[in-house]
């Protein structure tokens, strides 16, 4: 098996891809996401996987990498990760009140065919409306400043959403089937 990477330290996306039986290791990018809509929100997640994939390709000389970006739009706002608890706060306010779409683009990075493969994927979340008491109660058991849009949808966070159009992993973090798609071209089937 070829050694394949995550370029990102997210707990979700590791344990998505311990979930599918992959073996991996994981480094992280510094790198500064973009968070410009100017061409779309596709291309914004695109473009943050590529910077964070080949970031950590350039640090091998073999394998395969994989690298992320998800990001929350509500309207035309893009909500990543709160910058603290009041912003948090705010955050999962605004997210109760509308629906919102997730984005998350995935690029695969083949170091020894050179190969670069990407995709995104989008899914729809309409939430219950949330009183501030119990956004305050959530936030004392999970903390959200690790979350995009600051929830978990495969924990506690679940109670909040009344229905999900599309990929429940893309909330996750990673669209396993768009995933799996990608590592086939790269030469790694999950079967």
């Amino acid at each position: 098996m070829r050694k394949i990477i995550l370029a990102s330290r997210s707990k979700a996306r590791q344990k998505l891809l311990r979930q599918i039986g992959l073996k991996f290791q994981t480094v992280s990018s510094d790198l500064k996401e973009s968070r410009s809509l100017n061409k779309g929100c596709a291309n914004l997640v695109i473009s943050n996987a590529l910077v964070k994939a080949k970031d950590a390709a350039a640090r091998f000389n073999s394998g395969v990498v994989i690298g992320a970006d998800t990001v929350v739009l509500a309207g035309k706002r893009i909500i990543g990760k709160p910058k603290n608890i009041k912003d948090a706060f705010k955050t999962l306010k605004l997210l109760s009140r509308v629906p919102q779409w997730v984005y998350t683009g995935i690029v695969v990075v083949d170091i020894d065919h050179k190969n670069i493969f990407s995709d995104f994927e989008k899914t729809r979340i309409y939430m219950c409306h949330l009183s501030d008491e119990q956004i305050r109660n959530y936030f004392k058991r999970v903390s959200p400043l690790d979350k995009a849009g600051s929830f978990d949808i495969q924990g506690l966070g679940s109670i909040f959403i009344d229905r999900i159009e599309g990929c429940f992993y893309n909330v996750v973090g990673l669209p396993l089937a768009k995933l799996a798609r990608l590592l086939k071209k790269a030469g790694i089937d999950v079967f």
